[in-house]
């Protein structure tokens, strides 16, 4: 094969990696095939049966080599987010009177949810509340 069809072969394999959540395994094909081109377009390499097996060996061994340490640094990069966001603690206003243990409407940050009063005591409307926790969409509330 002619060097440039071997960089192209790795640039389109490479590109399709991008596009695709496909785990890291196009990656390893699109490296060999431009390592290949590489090597073709230097003159090391001229046998087209050659040109194939170093594709196939690359790709293959850097693949079981390098895949699985790849993904676990993957894995630890992405382990270092920030928590996700929680209503817990928040500040919660029923738009009604709630007794305890019943479930009405409150507002939190401008939007109407179901709220459930989680307290003993009644809730009136409009008193400040809080968050303690939240299940679905329905948050449960308690007096400040």
């Amino acid at each position: 094969m002619i060097w440039w069809y071997w960089v192209l072969l790795g640039l389109l394999l490479l590109g399709t990696e991008m596009v695709t959540p496909g785990g890291f395994y196009l990656l390893f094909f699109g490296l060999a095939a431009l390592i290949v081109g590489g090597l073709t377009g230097i003159g090391f390499v001229q046998e087209e049966w050659l040109q194939w097996l170093m594709f196939s060996g690359l790709a293959i061994l850097s693949l079981l080599a390098f895949r699985s340490s790849l993904l676990a640094w993957m894995n630890r990069r992405n382990g270092n987010l920030p928590p996700m966001d929680t209503l817990a603690g928040e500040q919660a206003t029923p738009l009604e009177d709630l007794a305890a243990g019943s479930t009405g409407k409150a507002e939190l940050r401008g939007t109407v949810w179901t709220a459930h009063n989680a307290g003993l005591t009644p809730l009136l409307k409009h008193q400040r509340c809080k968050v303690d926790r939240v299940e679905g969409l329905t948050l449960w509330i308690t007096a400040e």
